[in-house]
């Protein structure tokens, strides 16, 4: 650590949002504990895991998994609340990071990396969308282009947090538009999102992807509740 960093870190500590512990190293967003710490679920090494089951008979998907497990007050939900509600975008890209090691594993072909949008007035509230930055991290390692025009929410709608799981499809049945009807033809996409819970937010960005010619989807989360 050089002279400047010693001197922030003495009025600016860096905080761990998974453990609120103080991280020497001003590079990282996440300590070291907590990093070593992360609960997997090895999902990738599965195809008929738990999260690729929860789109059987809704829509077809070559590939989904998530990397960690959300616990209810864990860790990974810490870092996960700092990183959509604290501006802790570094965050999002080291877990993207660790996602795109494990689509690298799998040796698939990924064409465009698409992430879950928010809606234009969301995403000014908040600065920035989430599951950008985790596909950043994903990009960092697979080197496929980002593509956040085509897909876009064109309906704000309430939070998911505490809706079941009928209300969730409700609230994003028909949430999505294209741009661009053509520019996706026959491409192997990747959509990223932060955490999946009944997927209903997935299945309605599939289901408005699926107008393209010979497409094919793979989704990826950071986690899963």
């Amino acid at each position: 650590m050089n002279f400047i960093q010693s001197f922030l870190s003495l009025f600016y500590p860096n905080i761990c949002p998974g453990c609120n512990g103080t991280i020497s190293n001003r590079n990282r967003s996440i300590c070291i504990t907590c990093w070593t710490n992360l609960p997997r679920t090895y999902y990738y090494k599965d195809k008929d895991n738990h999260i690729a089951k929860l789109f059987w008979g809704r829509t077809p998907l070559e590939h989904a998994f998530t990397t960690f497990k959300y616990n209810k007050k864990g860790t990974v939900q810490n870092i996960i609340h700092d990183l959509k509600y604290g501006g802790n975008k570094t965050a999002g890209e080291e877990l993207g990071k660790e996602v795109g090691k494990e689509i690298l594993e799998l040796g698939l072909n990924i064409d465009t990396i698409i992430p879950v949008p928010l809606h234009p007035h969301k995403q000014q509230k908040r600065g920035y969308n989430q599951s950008y930055h985790i596909a950043l991290g994903i990009q960092a390692i697979i080197d496929s282009p980002i593509d956040k025009q085509t897909l876009i929410r064109s309906v704000d709608t309430d939070s998911q947090t505490r809706k079941s799981k009928y209300n969730r499809w409700e609230n994003v049945s028909d949430i999505f538009n294209l741009t661009d009807k053509s520019v996706l033809n026959y491409q192997h996409i990747l959509l990223v999102d932060d955490v999946i819970t009944t997927g209903s937010t997935i299945e309605a960005c599939c289901l408005t992807l699926n107008y393209f010619k010979g497409i094919k989807i793979s989704v990826v989360a950071i986690a899963s509740a």
